[in-house]
């Protein structure tokens, strides 16, 4: 571990010829402190505000950030690097986009308002660049960690892809110390392959404050040791210049014994004393406070107040040497001590985090920077060498947008019967292998990954094959086991990434696969299979890779109660209809193994473009026999049972004379078929049933159809499904549910009923929604079925209910 309290001088700094001196970047910085801070209170005390509600912003975070982003930016970044940006910074990152030409000053005023600035830094909808999305705290703050993964996947690839050799740079996060409570970033710490990212490096901004206080113990030393042990370079700034200077002096061990040992708490009261108050407490009450007081006698009060504050997260040329000081072979932290509201009125104040300076404050500090506030938005004059070193800046980290390179496109259909008795869970597994062999150039730009649950998941077949992805290649000692089924070969064109049992990195690292197409220009298609009960674990981070543009396939399997002895710890119940709820998501749930090829296949084609969007399929263990799904063969009604299954349904079973309609999805399909024979063989009433491959995009078709303004009895004509992603039909719900055949309906899942229930309203008939509402339970399947009432005999009941028998 590297403690640098007290910098060289400027001059002795390693840099390259041309950086700037310390008085230009100080100049620079105190720019981007007003500029951050005006954004801000632009946002909340000059544009008008009618509904008289909260704008927000933080003005004390930012500040607290500015000399570790001016010396990033201006000083230490590449074109090659990426940086993720603490969300309470945002306002600095569109402060050194402004300075740099990158973003209009139209802007400036619209943080936080319709279009305008996002509240925190946004890859997809902010207007200038962004190369990490923030605000689900610490999910951001990971994410350069699986950027840097997915660099080195799609490097190691690069020639079978096609893709040429570029410059890999540095995956940089800039980090609150508040998100260091967040269990994310040290699950992502913690993941065998992070020791080994020497292009990584946090910065953390450790201002020893959170949200409503300020920390009160010591925790920098802890992380120190957490870093260490996780196998990072540890670069601790912990104080300034002048305090370093004072440490040299007689009484100078003291003083910074003292500094060092005090509470977080009482260090941020000093902040806020005056210099007689300050020479009261400063000294303490310890055997050595005579040796602090006779120093800092020394001292008048302006020097006095200037050193207590001095800290290493704001002196310049420490920053820059930290920045320098990574290795190659390992990640780096730099654990920076900086002040909340560094250089403002709140400066250090406990109740800071929100604050807002007021008017005459601001206009205070705008003469202290020497700008007119009603000119605010003052670029450096033009032929100053502020201007001279931003302008130099621009162009050293302009950077072409990557040349699209699209995905092949997969087939829609193999055209193979899928027969006898299989799970849709088996038919990921053939799918996979199906692919390398059918559209090779697809399968080489798949790339799968799994905490720790490969084999259980079926994808034992695809990693025989492929191999597992590794930076070094490492000898198969069980290749000649006879006994062992499953091969852990592992090499650079392995393409397979098996994580430990931590859903977060799982999906973190989907995200950023899920992300080439957009960073490089290089589009992988990632597919990530975990346990479904488990999603709700995986999905805050995966819902932030999608907002942040990563497009991926998230497979969660086995799923639901037919998962039957394994009990109510691993049966999902709530997971369908998350998948309907889903902004960016495309939601499956297959009945039968030809369903799901149809419908996968047509996932994989949405994936790594600019239209395109992920998916999340819920598969079965549960083995169906696939000749109750009736796959027609002749080739034309073949293709259209695609197109429908695809597009959200389908009519399994017709009747002219129904009197009910049973719509059931994924693995209780065969429950609803038996009901409609038993409704007919006992009580002569005929059923329709539905099989419903996707909830999700039924229900953006009723949506459409809505906004459309067509009535129940009429068609789609809004020609979209709500940003389905090219898989919805206008005219699937008049096809499956048409009014002339409007029933009271039954609708049946494995899962939480009201996922299903909107389908009565497409044709306002009575409803009875049968599903799983309580936490599973062990047994055998037909006793579990029967305990959730979505077997047969309960499906047949219902049905016999409304048709009035």
């Amino acid at each position: 571990m590297t403690t640098l309290w007290a910098p060289a001088a400027p001059d002795a700094v390693p840099r390259s010829a041309d950086a700037p001196s310390e008085e230009l970047l100080r100049s620079i910085q105190q720019r981007v402190l007003w500029l951050s801070t005006a954004i801000v209170h632009h946002a909340n005390r000059v544009r008008p505000n009618p509904s008289g509600l909260k704008v927000g912003g933080h003005q004390a975070s930012s500040a607290s950030m500015a000399s570790i982003m001016t010396a990033l930016w201006f000083g230490d970044l590449t074109s090659a690097d990426r940086v993720s940006v603490k969300p309470h910074a945002s306002p600095v990152l569109h402060a050194i986009n402004y300075l740099l030409g990158g973003l209009d000053e139209k802007y400036l005023t619209t943080l936080r308002e319709f279009g305008g600035l996002q509240s925190y830094p946004s890859r997809t909808k902010d207007p200038d660049r962004v190369d990490y999305s923030t605000g689900s705290v610490g999910i951001g703050a990971t994410a350069p960690i699986w950027g840097a993964t997915a660099r080195r996947y799609l490097d190691a690839h690069a020639g079978a892809l096609g893709a040429p050799a570029e410059p890999r740079g540095r995956q940089i996060s800039l980090v609150g110390d508040a998100e260091l409570d967040e269990g994310a970033c040290w699950e992502a710490l913690l993941d065998p392959g992070t020791a080994g990212l020497g292009e990584v490096m946090w910065v953390v901004d450790l201002n020893r404050q959170s949200l409503d206080r300020v920390v009160p113990v010591q925790t920098a030393q802890r992380y120190e040791r957490m870093f260490h042990a996780a196998g990072w370079q540890v670069v601790t700034l912990k104080y300034g210049r002048r305090l370093g200077e004072l440490f040299t002096l007689p009484g100078g061990d003291a003083l910074r014994h003292r500094l060092d040992t005090m509470s977080n708490a009482e260090y941020q009261r000093l902040l806020r004393a005056d210099g007689p108050r300050l020479r009261e407490r400063l000294p303490g009450t310890g055997t050595a406070a005579g040796e602090v007081r006779r120093l800092i006698g020394e001292l008048d009060d302006v020097r006095l107040r200037e050193a207590v504050r001095d800290l290493g997260g704001h002196d310049l040329s420490a920053l820059l040497s930290a920045y320098r000081a990574a290795e190659p072979g390992r990640p780096t932290v730099v654990l920076a001590y900086t002040l909340k509201g560094f250089g403002l009125p709140t400066e250090g104040h406990p109740a800071n985090h929100s604050a807002l300076l007021s008017t005459e404050d601001v206009h205070a500090l705008a003469a202290s920077c020497g700008i007119d506030p009603q000119h605010p938005w003052q670029r450096f004059a033009e032929g100053s060498a502020e201007a001279e070193w931003c302008a130099r800046t621009a162009g050293r980290l302009a950077r072409p947008e990557p040349a699209a390179v699209a995905a092949p496109a997969p087939p829609a259909d193999f055209g193979r019967p899928h027969n006898g008795r299989s799970s849709t869970q088996q038919a990921l597994g053939r799918l996979l292998l199906d692919l390398t062999r059918s559209a090779p150039e697809v399968a080489r730009r798949v790339v799968t990954v799994s905490p720790d649950v490969a084999s259980s998941t079926n994808l034992g077949g695809w990693l025989n094959k492929v191999g597992v992805w590794s930076e070094e290649e490492r000898t198969d000692w069980f290749a000649d086991d006879a006994e062992t089924v499953l091969h852990w070969r592992e090499g650079r064109q392995g393409q397979h990434l098996e994580l430990g049992i931590a859903e977060t990195n799982l999906v973190g690292l989907l995200g950023e696969l899920g992300a080439t197409w957009s960073r490089w220009g290089q589009p992988l298609l990632p597919i990530g299979v975990l346990y479904d009960p488990f999603v709700n674990r995986a999905l805050e981070p995966w819902t932030y890779g999608v907002y942040a543009g990563g497009q991926s396939i998230l497979v969660g399997t086995p799923s639901g109660v037919t998962l039957a002895g394994e009990g109510g710890a691993h049966q999902s119940v709530t997971t369908p209809s998350i998948g309907l709820e889903q902004p960016g998501v495309l939601a499956y749930e297959p009945a039968f193994s030809q369903d799901f090829e149809w419908c996968f296949l047509h996932a994989l084609s949405r994936l790594g473009r600019p239209d395109g969007t992920s998916s999340y399929f819920r598969l079965s263990t549960r083995p169906v026999d696939q000749r109750l799904a009736r796959v027609p063969q002749d080739p034309r009604e073949r293709e259209e049972r695609r197109r429908q299954a695809v597009a959200g349904g389908y009519v399994l079973r017709e009747a002219d004379d129904a009197a009910v309609t049973i719509a059931a999805m994924g693995a209780v399909v065969p429950e609803a078929l038996a009901a409609a024979d038993s409704l007919e063989a006992a009580h002569g009433i005929r059923a329709r049933v539905v099989c419903v491959t996707s909830a999700d995009l039924l229900y953006r078709a009723l949506q459409d159809r809505r906004r459309a303004g067509a009535s129940p009895a009429g068609t789609d004509g809004a020609g979209g499904t709500g940003g389905s992603g090219g898989a919805g039909r206008p005219d699937i719900l008049a096809e499956i549910l048409p009014p002339e055949r409007a029933v009271p309906m039954v609708t049946v899942l494995d899962g939480h009923p009201h996922t299903l229930t909107f389908l009565a309203t497409v044709d306002r008939v009575p409803v009875v929604s049968l599903g799983v509402s309580g936490f599973g339970q062990s047994g055998s399947l037909e006793d579990v079925l029967s305990h959730h009432g979505i077997d047969a005999a309960a499906i047949a009941a219902a049905a016999a209910g409304l048709a009035g028998r």
